[in-house]
């Protein structure tokens, strides 16, 4: 099954995918995912946040697009860095193929060798599942979708595909009607590459009326019923619902000839239906004007306000802003600050000020990455005594308390270099974070280069207050709570990564509660 869309870009392909992908899970199939991205980068490790959003880590240290993210928080499965096509992916792959002889006295071209590749790549990928769903990024149109479109035509070819395509249905409040032009020409675009849809579906404010569905049907080939009303929503995780009662999931099964009937019974039973009372959450971070930055965490945290039934109310706040001590007041009306992780020098002070105030004021808190580092900063300033520590990223100091490893010191490249994925980390049972878990060991995804410096452990647990309370088998440490306080943690791994709307993250789950219990 192949998604693809039309007209603009932020539709909600991703989204779509996964809750199509979900529909088709519940009906009693394996379901893999792929998320085709056309940009050149081989992967998303070194885009910016505020241009891609979020890099979304995989258990095999794969840096992928938030995409990724969304299908594993929906099926609740595991992913791997191979279900992330790109085209700098691709092209590397055909170069060092070319390089080594592989092709020996012939033109190396986009077709064959390029859309044989990408066509490998998802089979690859495919084995072993009975439905892929692919997802097609970018819009179509763009030259640099063309050859996957291509590769794609050709499979369809070969294996029975399904293609949706996802648009735009506009409603111009002037004319008061919504319009379906757009949606005409993107599939006429579409249709000009070799690709007709089976199913349409129309991305608007409300839901589509049967006569708009009936002129989209018209003009581009597609049965009535195969023309599928997506409208505005407030909560991402009705889609798989909404979708559910238009029978999309039956619809495509017809094109495959398999059978099943959706059961959504598990997935409507982990959303809250009535929360107990709204709570307040400040992240305070470098990059919180771009929310997709810190997609994961939002997700994580609606993870468990489903599981508390508090309703957590999300305020994003620019960690600059509390470089002035004078702010650091207005912290007093949340109930809880996230302070997530981050790279580079800015905000860093604005954050440690953060820590320092839910710390002795009692408010729950939650250090990610970075997050995690700058409280371990924290206190080994105002509690031991180290006034001037820092980590070597960002300045000068006599104590380095975060540093980097010394297999770090040895690398120039940037990309697809710094602790990635899912490592083993060794719990101590009286602890805060064993309660969470329950468990002697856990496995949780990293991406860093910066590690507590080894010269400084035993120098931070010296006050009874202070707990590094998981750690590797190699002695990193790995997660720090403060004691009598109500919720004072940090993970210097990503806990958001592995949470899921039907098994939610230990970590944001504890986190949400204290806010929720905070009086």
């Amino acid at each position: 099954m192949v998604v693809t869309g039309g007209v603009i870009s932020g539709l909600g392909k991703g989204v779509t995918t996964a809750s199509v992908a979900k529909i088709i899970q519940s009906m009693g199939h394996k379901v893999t995912v792929v998320k085709i991205d056309p940009y050149v980068n081989v992967d998303a490790g070194t885009m910016s946040p505020f241009e891609h959003g979020e890099v979304f880590v995989l258990d095999d240290g794969g840096e992928v697009d938030l995409d990724l993210g969304n299908y594993e928080r929906f099926l609740n499965i595991q992913l791997t860095k191979a279900h992330n096509i790109t085209t700098g992916k691709v092209y590397l792959k055909v170069i060092n193929k070319e390089r080594k002889g592989d092709y020996l006295g012939k033109t190396v071209q986009i077709i064959p060798h390029i859309t044989d590749e990408i066509r490998n790549q998802i089979r690859s990928v495919s084995k072993g599942y009975d439905v892929t769903v692919i997802e097609v990024g970018g819009t179509v149109g763009d030259i640099e979708s063309m050859p996957f479109l291509e590769a794609l035509r050709q499979l369809a070819i070969e294996d029975n595909v399904v293609f949706i395509h996802v648009t735009l249905v506009p409603n111009l409040t002037v004319v008061g009607e919504p319009k379906t032009k757009p949606t005409q020409h993107s599939v006429k675009t579409l249709r000009e590459v070799g690709i007709s849809p089976h199913i349409i579906i129309c991305r608007s404010g409300e839901k589509l009326s049967e006569n708009s569905k009936e002129k989209i049907a018209l003009f581009t080939n597609v049965r009535v019923d195969h023309v599928i009303s997506a409208p505005d929503v407030e909560d991402i995780h009705q889609i798989p619902l909404i979708f559910n009662e238009e029978k999309i999931g039956q619809k495509i099964l017809d094109q495959f000839k398999i059978d099943g009937k959706p059961n959504l019974s598990l997935w409507n039973s982990a959303l809250c239906e009535t929360y107990k009372k709204d709570v307040n959450l400040a992240i305070v971070g470098k990059y919180a004007g771009l929310h997709d930055s810190y997609l994961s965490i939002s997700q994580a945290i609606k993870h468990a306000s489903f599981k508390t039934c508090y309703n957590t109310k999300l305020h994003w706040i620019e960690a600059e802003k509390f470089e002035g001590k004078k702010a650091l007041g207005e912290l007093d009306k949340f109930d809880g600050i996230l302070v997530p992780g981050g790279f580079g020098s800015r905000g860093i002070e604005g954050k440690i000020n953060v820590i320092k105030y839910a710390r002795e004021n009692k408010i729950p808190f939650l250090g990610i990455c970075l997050g995690f580092q700058l409280a371990v900063i924290e206190y080994a300033r105002n509690v031991c005594g180290l006034k001037d520590a820092n980590t070597s990223e960002v300045g000068n100091s006599e104590h380095f308390v975060i540093d980097l490893l010394p297999e770090q010191k040895k690398i120039s490249d940037k990309g697809g270099t710094m602790r990635l994925g899912a490592s083993e980390i060794i719990l101590e049972k009286n602890s805060r974070i064993y309660s969470l878990y329950k468990k002697d060991k856990i496995y949780e995804r990293h991406r860093h280069r910066y590690e507590v410096s080894f010269d400084y452990i035993d120098i931070l647990q010296t006050g009874e207050n202070f707990l590094f309370s998981g750690k590797t088998s190699n002695n990193l440490m790995e997660i720090l709570e403060i004691r009598n306080h109500p919720f004072f943690i940090g993970t210097q791994f990503h806990p958001e990564f592995k949470s899921r709307v039907e098994s939610v993250s230990p970590v944001f789950y504890g986190f949400v509660k204290a806010m929720g219990e905070r009086k």
